[in-house]
């Protein structure tokens, strides 16, 4: 049986119905991620996106963890792969020795550039039909709910 979102949303309360639909997103957009990138998978290219993120100072194992919401050890498991498939690499901090930074690579470069055009259709094709302001809306609700599951930990 296939069930409509609107169907999901008259079986139950509005927030719940959420919960459930933010769950079936994530699994079709991994779904759809897995089947978008030949040399990593959809968790790689978040980590990469991510990285993205730090313009001016690369960063640490740790900050990947908390920009990610994941724990330290997955993003090791990350970072190993993408560092065998050459897309990063780690280099010690000029300031402290211990740290290690995560810094992407000339392979990397290349890959985004792969990848750019079909990037912009997919997204292009993702929020169809949905304006910036919806988008801002989704946005700040998600991120408060981002905060209240922070709070719960």
């Amino acid at each position: 049986m296939n069930i409509q979102n609107e169907t999901i949303l008259e079986m139950m309360p509005p927030k719940m119905g959420l919960f459930g639909l933010l769950f079936a997103f994530m699994n079709r957009l991994q779904a759809a991620g897995e089947s978008f990138y030949e040399e990593i998978t959809v968790t790689q290219f978040f980590f990469l996106a991510c990285l993205n993120l730090y313009q001016n100072q690369p960063p640490t194992a740790n900050q990947m963890a908390e920009t990610m919401g994941c724990s330290r050890q997955n993003v090791k498991q990350i970072l190993n792969s993408l560092q065998k498939k050459g897309l990063i690499q780690l280099v010690p901090d000029e300031t402290d020795r211990r740290k290690q930074l995560i810094c992407q690579t000339e392979k990397t470069q290349q890959m985004s550039k792969k990848y750019s055009q079909r990037e912009i259709e997919f997204m292009k094709h993702l929020y169809r039909g949905i304006s910036d302001e919806e988008a801002v809306s989704v946005f700040n609700i998600i991120s408060k709910m981002e905060k209240n599951l922070k709070e719960i930990k």
